[in-house]
């Protein structure tokens, strides 16, 4: 899950570099949190947080199999 969102974050920005992804677990979820450069925010987000829904989208996707809620949390 990490390294597929990892993966996603770095191909849609300017500086891959600067991407980082961490995971916690609170009570029966996994959060994953990811952060890149500020002025590549708007290219994770995407108009009206379609780009960002996407993202959501394919982590919940890949992970419907596990008993554990996955939240995806883009941080500035």
């Amino acid at each position: 899950m990490k390294d597929l969102l990892y993966m996603i974050a770095s191909e849609l920005v300017d500086h891959p570099e600067e991407v980082s992804v961490s995971q916690k677990e609170v009570d029966n979820k996994i959060v994953l949190e990811l952060k890149v450069a500020p002025e590549d925010m708007g290219k994770v987000i995407g108009k009206q947080g379609r780009i960002a829904k996407s993202i959501r989208t394919i982590i919940k996707a890949t992970t419907s199999q596990e008993s554990k809620k996955v939240v995806v949390d883009i941080i500035e």
